[in-house]
């Protein structure tokens, strides 16, 4: 039993630092979030790139700065102009690394696309809409680590992720359902709110997977240890960056945001 919980005080207590800071910059907006959200995308694509290329630390920390700096000035320009700036890193790193180009150029365009449309959905669809979408993000990922501890039970997708059971994914969905649930409780979409926090989860989750693929194929536990008891910055905002770009599909799909009174 001590084993299975050893590590939650530090992951408890890192993210509640990690909350905290989120929410201040969440709350404040402007430049102050368009600069938090650059400094994680950088982090992000220095660690890909640490993984990727492990004998080359130069090059994944210019990499990392050429990523955080396109999405920060990408987000002052007009999209036919800021679209080929997020591209650019992809093209620019592939063109570095000596192996897995492809690997490095799709998820860096994922990266970078995500972080966008974070500052987009910020920016132009305001505070509530995007405190949504990270509380569906953090309960999916809380209820999915109580569950799978606690339950245990089949594994999700074990070549790739070993430690995802089948118990802490649905628990996830369930989560995401409350969340929306909750959301819009009094609104007249009570039932398209519950419906797409669902399926945000489950974006959430398969940017989860995704990172695990990489990890796994490169042999490495963890992105970076940069948070304790949660291992790299990639680690911790992977099922971020699957639920802002599901959170885009709905957009372009159904046209958010939705009215809520």
């Amino acid at each position: 039993m001590s084993e299975r919980w050893s590590d939650l005080a530090v992951r408890l207590g890192s993210g509640v630092l990690m909350v905290i800071v989120g929410v201040c910059a969440i709350w404040m907006g402007g430049d102050v979030f368009h600069v938090v959200v650059a400094l994680v995308c950088g982090l992000m694509i220095w660690e890909l790139t640490r993984m990727l290329a492990p004998e080359a630390p130069g090059l994944a920390i210019q990499l990392g700065g050429v990523a955080g700096f396109a999405v920060l000035l990408a987000v002052y320009l007009p999209l036919v102009f800021a679209a080929p700036l997020l591209i650019a890193p992809a093209f620019v790193g592939a063109t570095q690394l000596q192996r897995y180009r492809v690997l490095f150029g799709g998820f860096t365009v994922l990266v970078l696309a995500a972080s966008f449309g974070m500052v987009h959905v910020r920016d132009d669809l305001g505070f509530t809409w995007l405190v949504w979408l990270v509380v569906i993000v953090v309960v999916t990922d809380v209820a999915g680590y109580f569950a799978g501890r606690m339950l245990g039970g089949p594994k999700f997708w074990p070549r790739v992720s070993p430690k995802k059971t089948w118990s802490g994914t649905a628990a996830g969905w369930v989560g995401a359902g409350i969340v929306g649930g909750l959301f819009a409780i009094n609104s007249g979409v009570w039932v398209a709110v519950f419906l797409a926090s669902i399926f945000l989860s489950f974006a959430s989750q398969m940017g989860d997977i995704a990172e695990s693929a990489i990890k796994r194929k490169m042999g490495v536990k963890d992105s970076s240890a940069l948070i304790p008891g949660h291992g790299g910055v990639l680690d911790r905002f992977d099922g971020m960056l699957g639920a802002s770009v599901g959170f885009l599909v709905i957009e372009l799909a159904f046209g958010f945001p939705w009215v809520i009174s």
